[in-house]
């Protein structure tokens, strides 16, 4: 038997080499053979043997570096140490391979606390996974019941394509569900899914029935406004008809209700367009008309300076049977503003009437003058109780006669007496 060599006095405890290349690691107070090394020296099998526990040695120490910085799941760290501790066991090499299971055990009862942990936050986000598949199931089955003639589809298959990927996200990048589980939630997504499917096919059929309808009810009425070109203006009320019937026929779909109501404009625009022609050409014949009655309402500044009513009558009578004669001019606004003016005059003459009728009113003169004798003989009293009040030199009394005396003189003037 021979010993390791001066070089190797630190690692000489854990092995040795027997003079036929057999080689020993030392376990406990025990010796057990390890393999043999014939053709080398016994350092060099030492060393073979050595490199052989090295490895072993690096392989636990990466795995007590995994567990430490985190993020590989303790269950596979587990299943890595258990096959450590297998070739520990037994393991063909030479060194302290108790202390490597020392720390293989240490390690595998922190992988099973952090295995106990990791299962229990596994259950806790698988049981938040269920939650969250649970909502989104909801929010399509509430989808699904909803009165399909309120639903505005082009939302809510917007919606339901975007609950579909929120599925489809949660399912690949979500803890796994139990399959039972799992299977039941896809199970009630789907037929709400098909349920809405259903409705969508369902009403955009109902939709392109409705469609044909009024694309057929808005060609008539294209095809009637068409045939009102030749009445020109007239036909004006009758294409007013036609366009309430327009506003509810209902819609075509966008590209078929534009084109046709373009067609439906152009024939309502013939028909615009000939009134358009007309009022020009009335414009245009009524310029002369427009000269003239300017003319008149020059005269008729002359009724508001004739003071004799009865002339100022006869004066405005005549221009407003010339001015009927001439006729309606155009445009519209300037009728109006002409024919504002000449009332203005016969506002002016009317007042001036009246108040002449008010002032000359035979009644009214009877009940002038009664008042005004009343007002007489009462200001004579008056005079006369106030000459007495003076004499008396009564101040209060004469102070009296004189206010009352004041008062009825005041209404006398009034009056005009």
């Amino acid at each position: 038997m021979s010993s390791a060599t001066p070089e190797s006095a630190e690692t000489q405890p854990w092995g040795r080499v027997d003079d036929d290349g057999t080689v020993s690691v030392r376990e406990g107070e025990e010796w057990r053979v390890v393999g043999q090394y014939p053709d080398g020296t016994p350092e060099e099998a030492l060393a073979y043997f050595e490199r052989k526990y090295a490895d072993l040695a690096s392989e636990v120490t990466l795995l007590e570096v995994r567990h430490r910085r985190g993020g590989a799941s303790a269950s596979d760290l587990r299943g890595t140490a258990r096959t450590i501790r297998e070739r520990l066991d037994g393991a063909a090499a030479v060194g302290d391979l108790a202390s490597l299971e020392a720390r293989v055990t240490t390690l595998e009862g922190a992988l099973s606390e952090a295995s106990a942990e990791e299962a229990q936050a596994q259950r806790a986000a698988v049981d938040a996974a269920v939650a969250e598949r649970e909502g989104i199931v909801a929010e399509i089955e509430t989808i699904a019941a909803k009165d399909p003639r309120s639903i505005q589809w082009k939302q809510t298959t917007a919606d339901v394509a975007a609950l579909f990927a929120r599925w489809q996200e949660h399912q690949s990048t979500g803890p796994r569900l139990p399959k039972a589980v799992g299977q039941q939630l896809w199970k009630r997504f789907r037929d709400a899914r098909a349920v809405i499917d259903k409705n969508r096919r369902e009403f955009y059929s109902s939709l392109d029935d409705q469609h044909k309808a009024a694309r057929d009810a808005k060609t008539r009425l294209v095809e009637r406004a068409e045939a009102l070109a030749p009445q020109g203006e007239d036909g004006i009320t009758s294409y007013r008809s036609l366009l309430d019937q327009w506003k509810s026929a209902g819609r075509a779909g966008k590209k078929a209700d534009d084109a046709l109501w373009a067609r439906f404009k152009a024939a309502g625009d013939v028909l615009y367009g000939a009134r358009i022609e007309r009022e020009s050409a009335d414009v245009e014949a009524s310029k002369e008309k427009i000269e003239a009655k300017r003319a008149l309402l020059d005269e008729a500044a002359g009724v508001a300076k004739e003071k004799d009513n009865a002339k100022a009558r006869s004066l405005l009578t005549n221009i407003q049977r010339r001015w009927d004669e001439i006729g309606r001019v155009f445009p519209r606004d300037t009728e109006r503003g002409l024919d504002d003016q000449l009332r203005k005059v016969e506002t002016a003459l009317k007042a001036r009437e009246d108040e002449d009728w008010k002032r000359n009113n035979p009644e009214t003169k009877a009940r002038q003058n009664d008042m005004t004798s009343q007002l007489q003989d009462a200001i004579t009293k008056l005079e006369d109780e106030l000459t007495a009040a003076e004499a008396t030199k009564d101040k209060a009394a004469i102070a009296q006669a004189k206010d009352a005396l004041d008062a009825r003189k005041s209404w006398l003037r009034a009056l005009g007496g």
